[in-house]
C-alpha cells in the first residue's frame, strides 16, 4: 500500500506492487493449492453437516464439470445460480471456473420479473436452483415462468418466456416434472473426464467467468462481467490484508451470491489454502456464534447490522470466540463504538475495513492490520496493491487536492471487463483511460487514507444492500393507479437507510399502501418494498421543474423524527 513516508499532494495514489499479479485461472491456481493442501480442510458447511478436503471438493467440482459438459455446455455459455449459502455453490463456483463457463450471480431475494429478466439478459442455458427457503418457493416461481417443465424431459425445455434456457437442476431431494436433481446431476459426471483438462487448456485469465447484476440509476440492472483475473487477484490481496494462511478458518455468513461472500470470502480462504466455514444458509446470529466456536474460527466477515446482532445477541456471552482475530466490515459504514465492541467482546483486534463496488471486483480500498483503530472506523483504507485511485471534480475530470472532495474513481486489473451486452453503459463508467468512476464522493488525506463522504448516484444502502430508487420506481410506475413516484432513503437505525415512496395518485384513482405492497410482493425483493409510503398531490420541486429529493428526506426525518447521527 501506500508508502507513508512520501506525503501525497493530490488526490491521486497508486497501491504496492512488490507481490506480483496472478496471471493463471481460478481452475490452475485451485489445483496448484490442492497439491500443496491435498488434505487440508476446504469447507465446512455447518447446517448441511458436510466437510471437504481441499482434494475432495477438487475431486467433485470436476465430477460437476464434467456433467455441465454433458450438458454440451461450452466456453463462454452462462449459467445462473439461485441459491443462497451452501457446498453446491462452492462447488458450481468452481466447476464453471475450470470449464470457462460464465456463472450468472442471482439474488434469492429475486422474484418473477427480476428473475425472467436476468436469465433473458444474459442468455443463461442452464439455472441451479435451491426449492424453497422460509416463505419462498423457488421451484413455483421457475414454474410460473416456464410451464411447459412440466411436459418436457430434464434438459429439453424449450420456455416462450425464457428461450435460452434448456435445464433446469434442483438443489432438493423430491423429483420435479422437467428438472433435474442436484445429486443425480453430479452423480452423472466424471472427475476423470479427460476433456475437462482439453478444455482448460484453451482458457485465459482474461476471460468472463462470472456476471452479478448491478442496478443503475436508471432503467433495468445491468450485468457486471467479471474475469479470471478480476476476482482472483480480488481474492488473494485482501486475504493479503487479512494475514490469511492455510492456518485460518474464515466464518462466511455473507451471502455467496454478492462478491462480498464469493470473493472476499471464498476466494481470499482458496488462494490462501484457509478453511472455509458457511454457519448457515443465511444470516442468522444464534449459528454463527455457534460455528465460531466449534470450529474456532480466526476470521468473521459481515456488515455492521450482522456484527450489531451479534453482540446484541442475548446468548452472547455463552460463547468462546477467543480464535478470532481478523475478519472484514464492510457494506456500509461501521459506528465507531461498533467497532471497539467488535475488537474487544470479539477479539477481533485485526478486523479489517473494505470499500469496493462489484464493477471492481469488490475491493479498491482496505484498512489492515495496522491501521489505528480510529483510522479504520473513519476512513475506507488506502488503495490496494496493483490499484489506483484518484478523487476527481465531477465537472472537470481533474484530479483534487488532497482533502477536497469529488469523484472516486478506480483503475487497475479489478475493473471489470464491462456490463454483459451494454457497450453504452460501460462507455458511461469506463473511460477511455479505463478509469471506473464510482459515482461515490470521496476525500484523500496526504497518507492515502481514503474517506466515503456521500453518493453522486441515488442510491440507497439498506443493511449491505445496494438498492437504486429509478428501479422501484420503474416498477411502481406499472400500477395503474400511479400517475408519478419518487422513491428516497432514509435514515433507519438497523438496516442504516429504509426506503420512502412519495406517490401521485392518477386522478380519480384510489390506492392504499397495504395494495401497494401486495402488488410489489412476489414481483420485486423483499427488501426493495418501500417501508414508508407516502401518498401526495405534488412533490417539491425547482424552478425549472426538477424534483428536490433532498427535501422530500429531510420532511420524512422530520415526521418520524428520525435521527441520522443514531443510525449503523
Amino acid at each position: 500500500m501506500t508508502n507513508l513516508n512520501n506525503l501525497l499532494t493530490i488526490s491521486h495514489d497508486h497501491g504496492a506492487r512488490d507481490v506480483p499479479l496472478i496471471e493463471q485461472t481460478i481452475g490452475s491456481f485451485f489445483d496448484a493449492m490442492v497439491e500443496r493442501v491435498p488434505d487440508h480442510e476446504a469447507l465446512v458447511s455447518c447446517h448441511q453437516q458436510l466437510r471437504y478436503s481441499y482434494r475432495a471438493l477438487q475431486a467433485e467440482a470436476r465430477r460437476l464439470a464434467s456433467a455441465l459438459l454433458n450438458l454440451g455446455l461450452q466456453r463462454g455459455d452462462r449459467v445462473g445460480i439461485w441459491s443462497h449459502n451452501n457446498a453446491q455453490w462452492l462447488l458450481t463456483q468452481l466447476a464453471t471456473a475450470n470449464i470457462g463457463v460464465v456463472l450468472v450471480n442471482i439474488n434469492p431475494a429475486y422474484r418473477l420479473a427480476e428473475l425472467e429478466y436476468s436469465l433473458n439478459k444474459v442468455g443463461c442455458k442452464a439455472l441451479i436452483s435451491m426449492t424453497q427457503f422460509k416463505h419462498s418457493n423457488y421451484v413455483e416461481m421457475i414454474q410460473a415462468l416456464a410451464p411447459e417443465l412440466a411436459g418436457c424431459a430434464p434438459g429439453a425445455l424449450n420456455a416462450a418466456r425464457m428461450p435460452d434456457l434448456k435445464t433446469v437442476i434442483h438443489l432438493g431431494q423430491q423429483q420435479v416434472p422437467g428438472m433435474l436433481r442436484f445429486d443425480d446431476f453430479i452423480a452423472s459426471g466424471d472427475a476423470q473426464d479427460a476433456r475437462l483438462a482439453q478444455v482448460a487448456a484453451t482458457l485465459g485469465a482474461n476471460d468472463p467467468i462470472n456476471i452479478q447484476f448491478t442496478s443503475g440509476t436508471t432503467g433495468f440492472p445491468k450485468g457486471a462481467t467479471l474475469t479470471h483475473r478480476n476476482i482472483l487477484n480480488n481474492g488473494f490481496f485482501v486475504g493479503e490484508a487479512m494475514r490469511l494462511t492455510d492456518a485460518d478458518r474464515l466464518c462466511i455468513p455473507v451471502p455467496l451470491y454478492h462478491c462480498f461472500g464469493m470473493v472476499l470470502g471464498n476466494l481470499a480462504c482458496l488462494t490462501h489454502g484457509a478453511t472455509i466455514v458457511y454457519p448457515n444458509d443465511g444470516f442468522e446470529p444464534l449459528s454463527v456464534l455457534q460455528a465460531v466456536q466449534d470450529e474456532r474460527c480466526t476470521g468473521l466477515h459481515g456488515v455492521p447490522t450482522m456484527f450489531i446482532a451479534l453482540l446484541d445477541h442475548p446468548r452472547f456471552a455463552e460463547f468462546d470466540l477467543s480464535t478470532l482475530r481478523t475478519g472484514i466490515m464492510a457494506g456500509s459504514p461501521c459506528p465507531i463504538e461498533v467497532m471497539k465492541r467488535v475488537v474487544r467482546d470479539m477479539h477481533m483486534a485485526e478486523v479489517t475495513i473494505a470499500y469496493g463496488m462489484t464493477e471492481t471486483s469488490p475491493v479498491s480500498c482496505q484498512s489492515d492490520a495496522d491501521t489505528p483503530l480510529e483510522q479504520r472506523v473513519a476512513t475506507v483504507g488506502r488503495v490496494q496493491p496493483h490499484l489506483e485511485v484518484k478523487i476527481i471534480d465531477p465537472e472537470t475530470g481533474a484530479t483534487v487536492a488532497i482533502g477536497a472532495t469529488g469523484e472516486l474513481c478506480t483503475r487497475g486489473y479489478s475493473v471489470m471487463h464491462g456490463y454483459w451486452g451494454d457497450p453504452e453503459k460501460t462507455a458511461e463508467a469506463i473511460d477511455a483511460e479505463r478509469w471506473m468512476h464510482t459515482g461515490d464522493l470521496a476525500v484523500m488525506d496526504a497518507q492515502g487514507f481514503v474517506n466515503i463522504v456521500g453518493r453522486s448516484k441515488d442510491m440507497v444502502i439498506r443493511g449491505g444492500e445496494n438498492i437504486y430508487p429509478r428501479e422501484i420506481e420503474e416498477f411502481l410506475y406499472r400500477h395503474p393507479a400511479i400517475q408519478d413516484v419518487q422513491v428516497i432513503g432514509v435514515p433507519d437505525p438497523k438496516y442504516g437507510e429504509e426506503l420512502c415512496a412519495w406517490i401521485v395518485l392518477r386522478p380519480g384513482a384510489s390506492l392504499d399502501a397495504a395494495a401497494l405492497r401486495a402488488f410489489c410482493e412476489g414481483q420485486i425483493a423483499h427488501y426493495k418494498i418501500p417501508r414508508y409510503l407516502r401518498f401526495v398531490d405534488a412533490f417539491p420541486m425547482t424552478v425549472t421543474g426538477k424534483v428536490q429529493k433532498f427535501r422530500m428526506r429531510e420532511v420524512m426525518k422530520d415526521e418520524l423524527k428520525l435521527d441520522e447521527s443514531k443510525t449503523a
